[in-house]
């Protein structure tokens, strides 16, 4: 019986902590109300916490990248996952908003930044040659199985006990997947004498720079890339991305489905619904990466997904379960389902050494859109009470994002 290669395993250590990762970020959306009530905050204040974590998460995804380099793999993402772990740990004690904005926008966006960032087509690259696209589609789709699995788990939690309680079954997933990462997470398939998954001789990897100061490696990247113009598209529909999904959907979907008399857990259950569909759309789109003209699965599911945030309002000032059911398939068949692409064509103009940290400057710019989104949808509902405009105005930027993606150059793939 043929032995299955060890980078199916890192996948599946990976997968899981993604997971994790995933779902404390996604998780901001059942924690935002119950936070509001018990501690009388403002909402665009517990918005504004949130934003910092998106955005700082974004922004360190070059540098998570130069490190991985320079460090490796299983040290960065033990680092990474301690780090979460103290975040979620000292949310306990909070009692002040300047303390959540600390440590929900500092600790647990900075915990999470590996994982949500660079970490999967670092794996991708390092661990696959054969399968890359669907690899990246797998372990982008981990976000949503979290929430998938997850969120209505969290709202049942919140609902008949405290979010406290939910905080603590997030905090022991967490401290598992740490104990994983050690048994089993590897460097490269080089340090167990495999090749990785696919390529039939062993690859003697030429030394980047190992010693190189991680912050210069992410400052030459971005250097580099600002001065193709393929990069600005990209970074500028990636924002778009970002602005559309976890800054909105996964900050505010909730509450806005709340603000119509949608219950908590049915609101939950509904996002976790999209989560099913996602790690169908995502997966799918992985393996899509490797046969279409990556430009234009972005063109489609851009458009696509403009076209369902204009209809979400519509369906909840209507009270019809079954337009936000067919909202719910629509957007989140589509709502991860742009990485794969997205890295895809990065590696193709930037060649796979470059590409990650590059990857990590445009995943900066999804986080960038995120935070906008996470504390304007906050400031658009404190001025109109409403959350309509806020998601209006996303359908129609992801049209902008379509005609930025179908103008990149088509490009013939490099390897190095």
């Amino acid at each position: 019986m043929k032995r299955v290669h060890y980078s199916w395993l890192i996948l599946i250590v990976t997968f899981f902590s993604i997971i994790v990762a995933g779902i404390t970020m996604s998780s901001s959306g059942v924690f935002l109300d119950p936070l509001e009530k018990e501690f009388q905050w403002d909402r665009s204040t517990i918005a504004l916490a949130f934003a910092v974590s998106l955005f700082l998460y974004g922004i360190s995804g070059p540098f998570m990248a130069a490190l991985l380099e320079v460090i490796g793999l299983k040290k960065m993402m033990l680092s990474a996952m301690s780090t979460l772990i103290v975040g979620m740990t000292l949310t306990f004690w909070m009692s002040q908003s300047w303390q959540l904005i600390i440590i929900w926008g500092g600790i647990i966006g900075l915990g999470a930044s590996l994982f949500l960032t660079v970490l999967s087509p670092y794996v991708a690259n390092h661990w696959f040659v054969k399968r890359r696209g669907l690899a990246v589609g797998i372990l982008t789709a981990s976000t949503a199985t979290g929430q998938l699995i997850l969120l209505p788990v969290l709202a049942i939690i919140i609902e008949h006990y405290s979010w406290r309680w939910a905080m603590g079954l997030i905090l022991l997933l967490s401290t598992m997947m740490f104990v994983m990462i050690a048994m089993f997470i590897k460097n490269k398939p080089q340090d167990i004498g495999l090749t990785p998954y696919g390529h039939d001789e062993i690859i003697e990897e030429p030394q980047v720079q190992p010693k190189k100061n991680p912050i210069s490696m992410a400052f030459l990247g971005l250097a580099e890339a600002v001065k193709v113009k393929a990069f600005w598209l990209l970074a500028g529909s990636f924002f778009i991305c970002g602005l559309s999904t976890s800054g909105l959907i996964g900050t505010h979907f909730v509450s806005y489905c709340i603000s119509f008399g949608v219950p908590l857990v049915t609101a939950a259950s509904l996002l976790s619904f999209m989560g099913v569909f996602n790690l169908l759309g995502t997966t799918a789109s992985g393996w899509l990466s490797d046969r279409f003209d990556n430009r234009w699965l972005l063109f489609w599911y851009y458009l696509l997904r403009g076209a369902s945030l204009l209809l979400l309002p519509y369906a909840l000032t209507q009270g019809s379960f079954v337009l936000l059911t067919i909202f719910s398939i629509f957007y989140g068949l589509d709502w991860i389902a742009t990485v794969p692409p997205t890295i895809s064509i990065t590696r193709q103009i930037f060649g796979m050494q470059k590409s990650s940290i590059i990857y990590g400057w445009i995943f900066a710019s999804h986080q960038a859109g995120a935070a906008v989104a996470a504390y304007g949808g906050g400031l658009i509902y404190k001025f109109f009470n409403s959350y309509t405009w806020a998601f209006f105005l996303a359908g129609l930027f992801c049209a902008l994002a379509s005609l930025f993606v179908i103008i990149v150059k088509k490009q013939t793939p490099q390897q190095g």
